[in-house]
């Protein structure tokens, strides 16, 4: 998840220098992405109904796997890493960026 740094609910409420930049690190992140994990597409998701904190999802998507061609789920099983899981993916990501 990539996150604005301030607080705004929608990209509207940018400057358009602000939403550059915000984008800019969303590609950034995604690229990071593609380099570490290679997958076959990326898919991009905005949500915040009621968080009032524009950010974005950023999931890597494989062809072999159940959900392609479909929007993804958020945790749908509830499937959750051991923390030396979740630190050996972060230090991947943190290695492309």
């Amino acid at each position: 998840m990539v996150a604005y740094k301030e607080h705004a609910g929608d990209m509207t409420e940018l400057t358009g220098e602000e939403r550059s930049a915000f984008f800019a690190d969303v590609n950034r992140v995604a690229k990071a992405l593609h380099a570490a994990f290679h997958p076959d597409k990326i898919n991009y998701g905005s949500y915040g109904d009621t968080s009032g904190h524009m950010h974005f999802h950023l999931v890597p998507k494989y062809k072999d796997q159940a959900e392609w061609a479909s929007t993804f789920a958020m945790n749908p099983e509830k499937v959750f890493l051991t923390q030396p899981e979740y630190d050996a993916i972060i230090a991947k990501i943190k290695a492309n960026l």
